[in-house]
């Protein structure tokens, strides 16, 4: 066996094909080299049998499979002699043709069979059983199998994985060679999601001029979307142009042509807010501006019928043995009266006392209520507190599988089946999926929206809560009493002390603790420390799944990537037992804890006899088989299993370590929170409460007094450019808030 994992080219021909994945090109197959058979992993493509190859990349061992070949680079060459041209026909390479019918063209044709396909199609019908009808359909699927080689050829010259060429031919069919060719930026679309950096080399490469309006076009909705991802909806037209002038090297003058060009054709959306221009991706601006009529009409709809329902109130405080808080009994008269309106409130201050009276007076009215939350964690939790069964808000609304956001089998063509939804969690819905859910409400349907306005905002675009609630077009309850036995828990008095700009006690007494350790090095150790061992022993407490650390940044020596590092050599060592499968963060082997980074409606899972589609920003979950040969791996997100291939990957990363934003909706038996240094932005006062009230029975802050009160003081909300309440305002009142902001 030649020298290992030394990049090498190699030449043979694909003898049998193991395993192909057409989705991202990922295949394993055997392949004739120097007359020996070698097993060879890669994106291949939909290579076939008979095809010549060459293949650039290294010899390596599996521990299970042995010697192997992982390719980097794949170059096809069609079968140029009579045998091997009809192992690759008698494949099925070209529907309609299978083995006995391949036999018999290539005795007709010999090593012309594949020029003749091609170029004198009409001369199929020289083979006994194939006529002139047959002849021109195998010819078009033949030319169809020519195209699609040709876009992945192309690609893989351009040092594109196969992954985005399969894209770019779903969408664009026999037409994308030539569209690329001319545009490189149409892969940065939606569904192909090239990288626009890696599609500006390209473009370079063929000589794309700087102000072509395909690189304008593309560069500022890579823009928008990056500060989406970011959490913006919108963006004001002078920050934008800014941003256009320094990644794309024009002036602000040129980008502004192509935005204007852009908003003309209705594929970028302008909303004045106090005169200035904001700028918006067509399916924010859809979403927020939908948002606000459907919120003021059921607004509209949902009348106050000034029924005082004390009474009621009453009998159920006898039935339940519970006296209900002056606001709790407002919160429960007005869900009665009116169905409409926002209940918010921090830990401890009977959200889910109030939430359980109302539910259990709709039904007392003979009303069908349907309880839902953005995340499956927060979904589980609210239906462990309240007793009443929840779904995640994509369950509730059924994902179709290989849908976009839009994609629900629940829309206003088939609405839910109910009188009331109840959302909990709200604080963490952001704009598309809140856009999605109200589609699908009837239009009388009642609407009960909780959360907790002091949390982060969503993960997803938008900050749908806060708006709302800003706006003062919707009623909103808010509870602020702490309840006597909530008194005795430090973490909820601490964490209303912080909401309030106070400094937590640190008197490590009950359940919250503060280490301090002013080294980055010994914090870090620390943590590893309390999750390996400390909190373990001491409490009981299972490292992955009853311990998470949180961080507020991804970077630095106590950011999410380090940390996930330095977790997994503690809690989930290498061995060579172990196999595992290398990204270019992280390495992933069986027993390892991991998050989904972005929505992804198209991954199939089961849970049981459950089937379902759709793995969600945020979702955590833990290995539990890994097959390298296949590229696969399994995954248990809290009893839903799904596969991932080595394509799917690029949107998993460790999750021993989360970013604060990225734990909204859990809660954690115990929580680790390493502060210490970081960027100042990062560090304020309701990233430090939300971190806070994740934990439910321990809470163990590592790092600096200093830094701690630093972030308690910083009352710099995370703001975020949104147009939705404005647009609330102008739907109420005709008008923008007097107030209106750039935010």
């Amino acid at each position: 066996m030649e020298e290992r994992n030394k990049s090498v080219t190699i030449k043979g021909t694909v003898d049998s094909v193991t395993y192909r994945n057409d989705d991202n090109g990922f295949g394993v197959i055997v392949l004739d080299y120097n007359g020996e058979p070698l097993n060879v992993v890669g994106e291949l493509g939909n290579v076939e049998e008979g095809e010549d190859l060459e293949l650039t990349g290294a010899f390596i061992r599996h521990p299970k499979f042995g010697d192997q070949f992982r390719a980097d680079v794949c170059i096809r060459t069609l079968p140029a002699e009579a045998s091997a041209i009809q192992r690759y026909l008698a494949g099925g390479v070209v529907k309609g043709i299978g083995p006995v019918l391949a036999k018999r063209i290539v005795a007709q044709f010999g090593d012309e069979t594949l020029e003749i396909m091609e170029n004198d199609p009409d001369r199929l019908t020289e083979v006994e059983g194939i006529t002139k009808a047959k002849a021109k359909t195998f010819s078009d699927e033949f030319a169809k199998v020519i195209g699609f080689r040709s876009l992945l050829m192309h690609f893989t010259e351009c040092g594109i994985p196969a992954l985005y060429g399969i894209r770019a031919w779903k969408k664009y069919a026999e037409n994308a060679l030539e569209l690329v060719r001319r545009n490189p930026y149409i892969l940065c679309s939606s569904s192909i999601e090239l990288p626009f950096l890696k599609a500006e080399e390209i473009a370079r490469e063929k000589g794309v001029p700087e102000d072509s309006p395909f690189r304008l076009t593309a560069g500022i909705k890579y823009i928008l979307e990056e500060n989406a991802d970011a959490g913006h909806t919108a963006l004001p037209q002078d920050r934008l142009l800014d941003l256009a002038a320094k990644l794309l090297g024009v002036e602000p003058a040129v980008a502004y042509e192509a935005v204007k060009r852009e908003i003309d054709e209705e594929n970028l959306f302008v909303y004045l807010k106090k005169n200035r221009p904001f700028i918006m991706l067509r399916d924010y601006y859809t979403a927020e501006q939908y948002i606000a009529r459907r919120l003021s009409i059921m607004n509209s709809l949902s009348y106050d019928t000034k029924i005082n329902y004390d009474e009621v109130i009453d009998i159920a405080e006898t039935e339940n043995g519970i006296e209900y808080a002056e606001k709790q009994r407002e919160a429960i008269n007005t869900a009665l009266s009116k169905g409409f309106m926002v209940l918010t409130g921090g830990p401890g201050t009977g959200k889910t006392t109030t939430l359980n009276a109302i539910i259990s007076l709709f039904e007392q009215q003979g009303l069908k209520p349907l309880i839902c939350a953005p995340t499956g964690r927060a979904a589980k939790r609210v239906s462990d507190l309240t007793g009443y069964d929840a779904k995640t808000i994509h369950r509730l609304l059924g994902v179709k599988a290989g849908g976009e956001i839009a994609g629900f089998e629940h829309n206003e063509e088939n609405l839910l089946d109910c009188d009331v939804v109840i959302i909990d969690e709200m604080s963490m819905v952001d704009s598309l999926l809140f856009e999605a859910l109200l589609r699908a409400l009837p239009i009388d349907c009642k609407l009960i929206m909780v959360g907790d306005s002091d949390q982060l905002p969503s993960v997803g675009a938008g900050n749908v809560l806060h708006d709302i609630i800003e706006s003062h077009t919707v009623p909103v309850i808010s509870l602020t009493e702490i309840f006597r036995q909530a008194l005795e828990s430090a973490i909820i008095t601490n964490a209303h002390r912080i909401v309030g700009g106070e400094m937590p006690v640190l008197d490590n007494s009950k359940d919250f603790f503060f280490l301090q350790r002013l080294d980055f090095d010994e914090a870090a150790a620390l943590t590893v420390d309390l999750c390996e061992n400390r909190l373990p022993k001491a409490y009981g407490l299972d490292p992955i799944g009853g311990i998470q650390v949180l961080s507020p940044t991804r970077k630095g020596p106590l950011g999410t990537v380090e940390l996930n590092k330095r977790l997994q050599a503690a809690l989930n060592p290498p061995s060579r037992q172990k196999t595992e499968i290398k990204t270019f963060l992280y390495t992933f082997r069986v027993g390892d804890k991991v998050m989904q980074t972005k929505n992804d409606y198209e991954i199939d899972w089961k849970k049981g006899d459950e089937r379902g589609a759709g793995i969600f920003n945020g979702d955590i979950g833990v290995i539990t088989r890994l097959n390298r040969l296949l590229g696969e791996i399994e995954i248990d997100f809290d009893g839903r299993v799904a596969v991932y291939n080595t394509g799917m990957l690029e949107n998993l990363e460790l999750a021993y370590a989360a970013t604060v934003h990225k734990s909204q909706g859990s809660e954690f038996d115990a929580v680790i929170l390493p502060i210490l240094g970081g960027y100042d932005k990062l560090y304020f006062r309701n990233l430090l409460y939300t971190a806070v009230t994740r934990a439910k029975k321990l809470l163990v802050i590592v790092g600096s007094k200093n830094r701690l009160e630093f972030m308690v003081k910083n009352n710099r909300r995370m703001n975020r450019y949104t147009c939705l309440r404005q647009m609330l305002c102008e739907e109420a009142y005709g008008a923008p808030p007097e107030d209106s902001g750039d935010e």
